[in-house]
């Protein structure tokens, strides 16, 4: 049976083999061969795909670890706790810097792109001006769902880039904060949230492209903030070279036109022999995660997680950040929090933290570092960014094909840039100012197949029939030479059609009257009637319970989403 696309190869969500939503959303279990079972509402059991022995939500050893002796979870204590991954790469050190314009470095002005499930506006993430939300183009913007992260995964990618409970955040203050207040790595960061996968996490590789294109284009967000980042936990099993897979190109593309694009490596294994797909371009920068064994005194030696994806000499992981138990936030009547009560951090008074590992949590983190970083240096180059992060890395012991250049240290990277622009002799790659830093890969120009892009992993509609061949998700044919001229001139979207085909509004929905509800892009229904929202009718979404259970055919991968 044809398998689907999803967010979640690299995203690890449960403690324990035990009862899960589909494959898709789920969560590769810790034994591999576990029995695996759908919700009552689903007719067959979930079709597997590949070694499930990467990436869960939940962690009892971390739990344990974090709990005070009345069972309270303390973030102090917790190796897992955004206080703790921060105080580890050193990005609580950053907020006490000022930059330029004598702001603390907390990610001001700088606007990171999400491209995932969707982001729920939980505390944390509905300060006025945090979050912004563009084109849906997921199969559910074509109905009642538009925006709502009804998979999970997009919000907890949210919390850790950026969340920012109520705080004030001076140099005299930060060090004096309770861990417990949820501050993501750029707490001051804006997001802007593009939906792409659906309840289930499924999505299709030309939606991704798209995404890709439309960021691209629209650099500067409806509140005037510059997007600079762009975060991609997602990854597809593509073989095809870098140069002709149009995923990569995409990538590639939004790199070249100034966007930091930072994606997961993969959550098969340090055996697996290579990266996923975008990741696998060398342009971009692809993350892997580390681990801490469980301990908050880990970080300051740790290891490459055993989930990580392993690559080959010529291209590997550019570097590591934790990615082993984060906590983050919930959005609560997911498909994930529903079904995987055993991400729910134990001793969590607030009920408002969700524990996931992977290399998506990983490059969430390494997402965030580079707002921080663009914010004191605003006029670094993608290349150069890069540069500063694998050249400023702590060492891990391990082989470059697991760990790249080692463990995030954003300290060290600011550290490296003031040093650098007083004349100091720092060197970053290749033994080059990183100031004057330039990849000189070979170039991607996508002219490859849109079909070998999803790497297997393919989309079934209501009616189980595949998404397959040279084709778009609105079975629109794919004309990559079309398609290059159109993204790399920037002239791929116009209003709400890509490539000429309707995919969304036309533009910026108007203002909520009184200026605190987020900015969204306008919707319009797909002009193809095989996605139409009659078409996915029982894929409602209810907080109390899962109803998406007609899709008996609907069976999803595990290697796709980070």
């Amino acid at each position: 049976m044809a398998t689907q696309a999803e967010f979640l190869s690299t995203t690890r969500w449960g403690k324990k083999a035990g009862i899960v939503a589909i494959a898709a959303s789920a969560c590769l279990m810790s034994v591999v061969g576990s029995h695996v079972t759908a919700p009552a509402s689903t007719s067959q059991s979930p079709v597997l795909h590949g070694v499930f022995t990467v990436a869960k939500w939940g962690d009892d050893k971390a739990d344990k670890a974090a709990k005070d002796t009345k069972g309270k979870n303390e973030a102090n204590l917790d190796p897992g706790s955004l206080y703790t991954i921060e105080s580890a790469i050193g990005a609580r050190t950053v907020w006490q810097r000022l930059d330029s314009q004598k702001r603390q470095i907390t990610g001001q002005g700088v606007t990171v792109a999400l491209l995932d499930s969707g982001t729920a506006a939980v505390p944390g993430l509905e300060s006025a001006g945090k979050l912004t939300y563009g084109p849906d183009l997921s199969i559910e913007g074509n109905g009642s769902l538009t925006d709502q992260d009804t998979f999970g995964h997009g919000t907890h990618m949210a919390g850790i880039i950026a969340a920012r409970d109520a705080a004030t955040l001076t140099a005299k203050t930060i060090s004096k904060l309770d861990p417990s207040v949820q501050l993501g790595v750029a707490p001051d960061a804006g997001l802007l949230s593009l939906k792409l996968a659906t309840t289930d996490g499924s999505t299709d590789v030309s939606q991704v492209i798209a995404a890709l294109d439309w960021v691209t284009e629209h650099q500067t967000s409806q509140n005037g903030s510059k997007v600079r980042v762009v975060n991609l936990s997602f990854g597809t099993d593509s073989v095809q070279s870098y140069q002709l897979d149009p995923l990569a190109a995409a990538a590639e593309n939004a790199w070249r036109h100034g966007l930091v694009v930072v994606v997961s490596g993969g959550n098969d294994g340090n055996g697996f022999g290579r990266l996923t797909n975008p990741a696998l371009d060398p342009y971009v920068i692809a993350v892997g995660a580390s681990d801490n064994n469980h301990t908050v005194a880990g970080w300051a030696k740790p290891t490459v997680a055993a989930f990580s994806n392993g690559g080959t000499a010529a291209r590997h992981v550019d570097l590591l950040a934790p990615g082993t138990s984060v906590a983050s936030l919930r959005a609560p009547g997911s498909n994930v929090d529903v079904n995987h009560p055993e991400g729910l951090v134990s001793g969590d008074t607030t009920g408002r933290l969700f524990r996931g590992s992977g290399t998506s949590q990983a490059a969430a983190v390494v997402s965030g570092s580079v707002a921080l970083l663009l914010q004191a240096y605003p006029n670094l180059t993608p290349d150069q960014v890069k540069a500063l992060l694998t050249s400023s890395a702590t060492p891990v012991a391990a082989s470059a094909l697991y760990a790249g250049a080692g463990q995030l240290n954003i300290d060290a990277a600011l550290s490296a840039v003031a040093k650098s622009g007083s004349g100091s002799a720092w060197k970053g790659i290749g033994g080059k100012d990183a100031r004057a830093a330039t990849q000189a890969f070979a170039t991607s120009t996508g002219q490859g197949s849109i079909n070998a892009a999803r790497g297997g992993n393919v989309l079934l509609d209501a009616n189980g029939v595949a998404l397959d061949g040279e084709v778009d998700v609105q079975g629109q044919p794919w004309r990559s030479t079309d398609w290059w001229n159109a993204a790399s001139s920037l002239h791929a979207w116009s209003g709400g059609q890509w490539l000429g085909t309707t995919w969304t509004g036309p533009g910026w929905a108007p203002a909520a009257a009184n200026g605190l509800q987020s900015a969204r892009w306008s919707s319009a229904r797909w002009s193809s009637a095989r996605w139409s929202d009659a078409d996915w009718s029982s894929a409602r979404w209810s907080s109390a319970r899962w109803s998406s259970a007609r899709w008996s055919s609907a069976r999803w991968s595990d290697h796709t989403w980070g």
